[in-house]
């Protein structure tokens, strides 16, 4: 593979090499890391990293066995990682944070816990907010079931946030990368073509608007099961949405097949390669500091960008391992290996 389209700083061998550690596991474009997260951050060159891409335990009431901060706590428990994320994130570089919010504890209203997480991340860390997203899990449990299954005063919520922050207002991206089939009635507005006119709204509506020359339309922010227009996969037209019922991926099989133990709060692989198509090319560098199951490392194979993942409970990355040694067609398609060796 030719090596014209790297835009690091350092080698990828010396960004890998740089944490002065054994990867509990490499690929041909990636290695996987035990440890604390923010110790291994600090080892990191600074402007190296093309996107963090994480989904860190969110502020939940019950503490979970991989660890939890409190809502109280929260902020000044990921500030640290955020600073040293913002440091090794080249000046075009994004970070997507995936938080879920939760309610207040024993009454029924929602906890500003995330919301003061962003807040401090733009005004305190120094990032830009590119973008707020949404995630729409039609599979996500109706909690907390005091306020939603028994008293059945609150409504199902199905929707978490993600914040897609950079280093500057200009981060690298294309939407071309991420675009969804054309809807039915914008191939038939196409066809029959539109008059130009200003809509009470105050739009302007020029002959152009049928035009479907781009071989796409984009994507809302509202994130659906996001994939290319190439892959002929009809998509609903209204939210980013993906079902996450993972209970009989190939990771789960081969895991419980194993004897292995899981992470129990795992994203679906559609959530990340959108993210990844949008703001990334091949060979650039991705980062999970909160790995879990290291989904973010298998999507970043797949679509050829080297990775690195960081995990600290050795369970959960020992269990992750099986994603790479057992290709399945449930797991994200790919295209060819990468025909080098970077580790």
């Amino acid at each position: 593979m030719q090596k014209n389209h790297l835009h690091v700083g350092v080698s990828e061998v010396d960004v890998v090499a740089s944490l002065g550690l054994k990867p509990v596991y490499q690929t041909a474009l990636g290695a996987a890391f035990l440890g604390d997260s923010q110790k291994l951050l600090e080892q990191i060159p600074a402007e190296t990293v093309h996107l963090v891409f994480t989904s860190p335990p969110y502020a939940l009431h019950f503490k979970k066995e991989y660890g939890n901060a409190h809502k109280r706590d929260y902020v000044r428990w990921f500030i640290p990682f955020a600073k040293q994320i913002f440091r090794i994130l080249r000046s075009d570089g994004s970070f997507v944070l995936n938080i879920g919010g939760s309610y207040n504890e024993s009454i029924p209203t929602r906890s500003l816990y995330h919301f003061h997480l962003l807040i401090a991340l733009v005004e305190e860390v120094g990032f830009h907010l590119a973008q707020e997203c949404f995630w729409y899990n039609p599979a996500k449990m109706p909690m907390p079931a005091e306020w939603v299954t028994v008293r059945r005063i609150r409504i199902k919520d199905s929707v978490e946030h993600v914040w897609w922050l950079s280093k500057t207002p200009w981060p690298k991206a294309s939407n071309l990368n991420v675009l969804k089939q054309y809807s039915p009635d914008m191939l038939r507005l196409s066809r029959r073509g539109v008059r130009p006119t200003v809509r009470p709204s105050g739009h302007v509506i020029r002959n152009s608007f049928d035009k479907i020359a781009a071989g796409g339309a984009i994507p809302s922010n509202v994130i659906e099961d996001g994939l290319p227009a190439e892959r002929d996969v009809p998509i609903p037209e209204t939210m980013l949405k993906f079902g996450n019922n993972a209970a009989n991926d190939a990771y789960a099989k081969r895991s419980k097949e194993l004897g292995l133990k899981m992470h129990p709060a795992r994203f679906p692989a559609a959530l990340p390669e959108f993210f990844i198509r949008l703001l990334t090319d091949e060979g650039d560098i991705i980062i999970d500091p909160f790995a879990g199951s290291n989904t973010t490392g298998l999507v970043a194979e797949s679509l050829r960008r080297r990775w690195i993942a960081m995990e600290r409970v050795p369970e959960y990355l020992e269990a992750s391992r099986v994603r790479f040694d057992q290709p399945d067609s449930s797991d994200p398609p790919t295209d060819g290996q990468a025909q080098r060796e970077l580790f």
